[in-house]
């Protein structure tokens, strides 16, 4: 019986003690804030460039994922898959959308391998400039 109150003694000590170093590390957590968030730049969510609810010139704003509105949402129509060039052009299997254009990397002259590199001979054969295959 007398083991059983020092135990509960000691608990009540510990309980207090926590409870009052509590509130000092929660202060002190408050006003540590990682490298992480501090460069982060603090942008709106997508949710927030949905042109569906809103007029489309939310897509003209800044940190806008696009400036077009296709199917409710801001799109960049110059690199988006489904909105290649405008809104609903969806490039074939194996081609990419570069500049608004769907072009087969692998291929293509002016986009040999990626988006804007030309090759200097005309020819780009899988993706890579004057391959001797």
């Amino acid at each position: 019986m007398r083991s059983a109150a020092v135990l509960l003694m000691a608990l009540a000590l510990t309980l207090a003690a926590a409870g009052a170093g509590a509130e000092l590390e929660t202060a002190a957590v408050v006003r540590r804030r990682s490298r992480f968030l501090a460069s982060a730049k603090n942008s709106p969510p997508l949710s927030y460039y949905d042109c569906k609810r809103k007029p489309p010139t939310v897509c003209l704003e800044p940190g806008s994922p696009g400036a077009t509105c296709c199917k409710g949402a801001c799109v960049d129509t110059g690199s988006s898959f489904a909105h290649c060039g405008s809104c609903n052009h969806v490039c074939k299997y194996g081609e990419t959308c570069c500049g608004g254009h769907c072009v087969d990397l692998l291929s293509d002259s002016k986009n040999c391998g990626d988006c804007f590199v030309r090759c200097p001979s005309k020819k780009c054969s899988f993706g890579l400039c004057d391959y001797a295959g």
